[in-house]
């Protein structure tokens, strides 16, 4: 939504918009293109700006909001930020990124690779800033627009279309196909028969021939992986990595890049905020910061830390996002901290669009954990793993906060 927020100031119109009061990473892009954001919810807000057009979340009671519904009142045109992004996209050539994993740091490195060869693309990246491009979002003059495509649902309990179908991309790339949204989708099944929609009416189709569902997309698929991954010289690490960069790059070169320039570009792409994104040393510890929420990225993210640090302690914290996913991937979960030291569970943070626990805590996840890994503790929260640390922790030392809630601000409180 910040990213979409900053196309749309660029492109000259007039943007406000409301929030809960906890801290994002989107802050920081908000308050550097001066965008106010008033915090709590009111249906006075719509009053008081009198907009032209209401672009909402799923989350957050999505189109039940107080001001969404207080906008319908007053007959302003309201859309779900899916269905908004695929009309920001209308009439440039579109290049969408899908896939469970991945899909941010790939197009992010595909508008960094854009944008240093001069063709000032539009984009629209699902995070904070990005290191070696800047802001998230742009409204370029070129022709195309760089997007993610979510495989989410457009609006929770009342529009059911998975937010990429409302994107027509000219060149689609899709990086993996997981089980990731377990409220949303009830198997594997569906979820492939949803990326299988978005490639009917796609272009050229760009797969991770290291997935075999994604690899399964389509026969006439670019198909691209590990094997083509060993070239790249990045400041980001792991072979994960290494294979975004190479799907990167066969993007770029469908867009007509050459594959020399796009080399050159990522070699100066440092990464989006939250990717194994390094935020402090102190007294002999590194810190580092992730988004990794699934066992997928939990284990590549780890993997990565693994080989960059083989002879230092690995300390992970991780923050479990909802309990949906949370009770589904139990098992995955547990099994995915292989590569870490010592493993810290926190209290699971749900998502604004959860309100049932589902019998499943925290407390759970270190049950089941625990039969997998030799040193597995339980902290409630951030004052807990404070503690839990102070204790803990020695010189040599590499922690990483990890999760998708507001684990990516604790850091600001336990780095002393």
């Amino acid at each position: 939504m910040a990213a979409l927020a900053v196309w749309a100031k660029e492109a000259g119109k007039i943007v406000t918009g409301t929030d809960v009061a906890e801290h994002f990473p989107s802050d920081e892009v908000l308050g550097s293109v001066a965008i106010p954001v008033d915090v709590g919810f009111d249906p006075k807000h719509i009053d008081q700006y009198k907009p032209d057009l209401v672009i909402y979340t799923g989350a957050h009671d999505g189109r039940d909001n107080v001001e969404v519904k207080r906008a319908e009142t007053l007959e302003i045109p309201v859309l779900p930020h899916g269905k908004a992004l695929g009309m920001a996209m209308e009439g440039k050539r579109q290049i969408t990124v899908a896939g469970s994993h991945g899909k941010t740091t790939v197009t992010a490195m595909i508008a960094t690779i854009l944008s240093l060869a001069g063709l000032d693309p539009s984009y629209v990246i699902g995070s904070g800033m990005v290191r070696g491009l800047g802001l998230p979002g742009h409204f370029g003059a070129g022709d195309w627009f760089v997007a993610e495509g979510d495989e989410y649902v457009t609006d929770p309990g009342h529009d059911e279309t998975p937010r990429f179908l409302w994107q027509k991309p000219e060149i689609l790339v899709v990086t993996n196909i997981d089980f990731d949204h377990p409220d949303v989708y009830p198997d594997m099944t569906a979820v492939v028969a949803a990326f299988k929609k978005l490639v009917s009416q796609s272009g050229t189709v760009i797969a991770g021939s290291d997935d075999p569902q994604s690899a399964a997309l389509s026969a006439t698929s670019i198909l691209v992986g590990s094997n083509e991954a060993n070239q790249f010289h990045l400041k980001v690490p792991g072979l994960h990595n290494a294979v975004n960069a190479a799907l990167a790059t066969a993007a770029a070169n469908a867009a007509g890049v050459s594959r020399e320039q796009s080399m050159k570009a990522l070699a100066q792409f440092g990464g989006a905020k939250r990717r194994f994104e390094k935020i402090g040393e102190y007294r002999g510890i590194l810190y580092y910061d992730d988004y990794a929420h699934h066992p997928t990225e939990i284990s590549a993210t780890l993997a990565a830390a693994r080989g960059l640090f083989p002879k230092r302690r690995i300390i992970v914290i991780f923050q479990p996002h909802t309990y949906s996913r949370t009770k589904a991937l139990m098992n995955e979960f547990a099994h995915s901290f292989n590569d870490a030291d010592v493993v810290i569970l926190t209290d699971i943070y749900p998502s604004a669009r959860e309100h049932d626990t589902m019998g499943t805590t925290g407390e759970t996840l270190v049950g089941e954990t625990s039969r997998h890994h030799g040193d597995v503790r339980y902290a409630k929260g951030q004052s807990d793993v404070q503690r839990l640390l102070t204790k803990i922790l020695m010189p040599n030392d590499v922690v990483f906060f990890m999760g998708a809630g507001d684990i990516g601000q604790w850091e600001k409180q336990i780095i002393t």
